[in-house]
């Protein structure tokens, strides 16, 4: 476990899948208007699933190395592959993804800041505390 029993990596994970759903949105908006669109979306769950299956290692060079494992980027992503919004056969609802961003930049900034105060507790350590 790290400084801060595994805080950092934690709260990087909740930044990669805020990141993932903000560009799934993203796309949904940029969507609205084609036909036969399917509105994608992230479940958590499926990004949590996929990120515990999948890691990458390398070969030590040297016996005295450390072990090297990490994990390989995720997506999470589905569609709504039955749903259909609007008579052209698009699925995106303008008005749910709108509330959808406004949700995720929310967890995102409260995400950015718990990090900056892990630094800032981290930086405090460092200096030696406060004089």
């Amino acid at each position: 476990m790290g400084i801060f029993g595994g805080t950092i990596s934690n709260l990087e994970r909740g930044l990669a899948f805020s990141a993932a759903k903000q560009k799934t949105i993203a796309q949904n908006i940029a969507n609205v208007d084609t036909p036969n669109y399917k509105a994608k979306s992230v479940s958590f769950n499926e990004f949590l699933s996929d990120a515990k299956k999948s890691t990458i290692s390398a070969n030590r060079t040297e016996q005295k190395h450390m072990n090297f494992s990490m994990q390989a980027s995720t997506s999470g992503v589905f569609d709504y592959k039955n749903f259909r919004y609007s008579n052209n056969g698009n699925g995106v609802d303008m008005d749910k993804e709108q509330a959808n961003l406004a949700t995720n930049q929310l967890y995102y900034n409260a995400l950015v800041d718990r990090v900056s105060g892990k630094m800032n507790t981290l930086q405090t350590v460092i200096k030696g505390g406060s004089r």
